[in-house]
């Protein structure tokens, strides 16, 4: 029997020890870990599961990110280019001032572990199940992860084909999942770090 938690100060570090057995050396030099660097995990949705003796079995993780819409990072690029180099973009569409509600907000997914002591027991699917529920209970309208998609497909992940991660990320490997109906319907752009402003 298994008990499940919110994740806690306490929890930090053996919950990393964990994220260390279970992944490759250089977990963290990953494109989604930038996105997570100085981002506290979201309260109530990062989750531990505790063995009959109080052992940590597996942990999940949730972070909040942005989707910066890829006419705003064209943008961007364009006023750190020399004249010379702008002469050569195309040009910007004719657009209206920037709507702050372009930005949508999306929860990042990851990481998730179980010991290998409890691999195969169906641990890591009740963690994200009961996670994505909590999550839609807090009202967030999605979520987004980089992984297998013939294991998060189950869960009803699907590529997001016009969802950019930072590189280097293989864009067969970007998924979505819609905690609210439509909730990725017309979402595109370029996934950037949490910021309150």
């Amino acid at each position: 029997m298994f008990k499940l938690a919110e994740e806690t100060a306490a929890d930090w570090w053996e919950v990393e020890a964990l994220y260390d057995l279970c992944f490759a050396p250089g977990r963290e030099a990953l494109s989604s870990y930038r996105l997570r660097d100085g981002v506290d995990p979201v309260a109530g949705l990062s989750l531990v599961a505790r063995d009959g003796e109080g052992i940590l079995a597996a942990a999940i993780r949730y972070w909040p990110v942005r989707l910066e819409p890829l006419w705003v990072s064209r943008t961007a690029a364009r006023l750190a280019t020399s004249c010379e180099e702008a002469a050569e973009l195309p040009p910007e569409p004719t657009r209206e001032a920037p709507d702050p509600t372009t930005f949508k907000v999306a929860l990042l997914l990851g990481p998730v572990a179980v010991h290998p002591t409890h691999q195969g027991e169906g641990l890591g699917a009740y963690l994200i199940r009961e996670s994505l529920m909590r999550a839609h209970a807090l009202g967030w309208p999605r979520v987004m992860l980089v992984g297998d998609a013939p294991y998060y497909s189950r869960f009803g992940f699907e590529k997001l084909t016009d969802v950019e991660m930072p590189p280097p990320t293989n864009p067969d490997r970007v998924l979505g999942y819609e905690l609210t109906e439509g909730a990725w319907d017309g979402v595109t752009g370029r996934v950037v770090r949490w910021s309150a402003s």
